[in-house]
């Protein structure tokens, strides 16, 4: 049986697509994915996408919600490993408990930031907290250069960070920096992560590095990046070269509007992704892989790589490699 509504839906995104390319964005569209258990919550995944790997050093980007907690059990991930890159967790609405294999705890709420180093391996687990009702946010990665890609762990979870009004919008910085704002968090390379929050009918020029590429990420209808719409989890893409990027919100849109602002010096390394995992090379990325598997059935003394999340939860296995090898891919593309 065939779906006669798809390709109508498949002119529709190209449509909007090649528009905001005549206007000089580079539009993404995600895909639906299922983050957790049998109630798995849906995300929608922008980064990685199959037009563009990368904005800067952002290699994964994940927005949620508002989603209702009880109709799909929240966010619920047991631990799991990481390496190679760095994780950045930011709410609008709800609250998210992090544990990690350091012993860190820290729930991350609206207005605060939750920023894991995985260097060169780490667990940890995320899980919304009982009095959460709704969830609404985003799951980031920021790929480590290979200098930084062994380095020890760590953990930052900030409950407030730095907030400025620009023209009509309230932006709060959660990563790197904007004009004189920074965020008290580790950095391993230039980049920038922002929540950027507008009235309907407002607008902004948010200050920018010439020397970035920015990414738009809508988590609301009515995100309007330089006249071009961006759809709820999709993402406008500007080239480097201007010092502010134009952010407004339609006027018929239904209460605040808010998008998250990514930047980054364009990320010259090429990395292997797989999993969790972010490597130089796909022996990088097996060897994590089997490492994990291997201390995920032995015991906690011998968890060297990646220890263990306190709790006596079940850890997450991985999932098998593929027959052919994984090659390294740079930030956008090969055409």
């Amino acid at each position: 049986m065939s779906n006669d509504e798809a390709s109508p839906v498949v002119e529709a995104e190209r449509s909007c697509v090649d528009e905001a390319a005549e206007a000089g964005i580079e539009l993404l569209l995600p895909r639906e994915v299922p983050l957790g258990g049998p109630r798995a919550m849906p995300v929608l995944r922008v980064l990685p996408n199959k037009h563009r790997h990368m904005v800067g050093a952002w290699c994964f980007a994940d927005a949620f919600g508002p989603e209702d907690v009880a109709a799909h059990g929240g966010m619920d991930v047991p631990p799991h490993p990481h390496t190679g890159l760095q994780t950045v967790s930011w709410l609008v609405a709800g609250r998210i408990e992090h544990r990690d294999s350091l012993g860190s705890v820290h729930t991350v709420a609206p207005g605060g930031v939750n920023v894991m180093t995985a260097g060169r391996g780490i667990a940890h687990s995320e899980h919304s907290t009982p009095e959460t009702t709704s969830l609404h946010g985003v799951q980031l990665w920021v790929a480590l250069p290979e200098s930084q890609r062994g380095i020890a762990p760590h953990f930052a979870g900030l409950d407030a960070v730095p907030i400025v009004a620009v023209g009509d919008a309230t932006v709060q910085v959660f990563a790197g920096a904007s004009g004189d704002l920074r965020a008290d968090v580790p950095v391993h390379t230039p980049i920038l992560g922002a929540e950027v929050r507008l009235p309907a009918g407002g607008s902004a020029a948010v200050p920018a590095d010439p020397a970035f590429e920015h990414g738009v990420l809508a988590l609301a209808d009515g995100v309007v990046v330089d006249g071009v719409p961006v759809p709820v989890g999709g993402m406008a893409v500007l080239a480097p070269g201007a010092d502010r990027v134009p952010i407004a919100a339609a006027a018929e849109a239904a209460g605040d509007v808010v998008a998250i602002l990514l930047g980054g010096e364009p990320f010259a390394e090429e990395v292997v992704m797989f999993w969790n995992f972010v490597g130089t090379t796909h022996d990088d990325v097996a060897a994590a892989r089997e490492t994990w598997m291997q201390e995920r059935q032995a015991a906690d003394a011998s968890r060297d790589r990646f220890g263990t999340v306190p709790g006596g939860e079940a850890t997450l296995p991985s999932p098998r490699l593929p027959d052919v090898e994984l090659l390294p891919r740079g930030r956008a593309k090969r055409r």
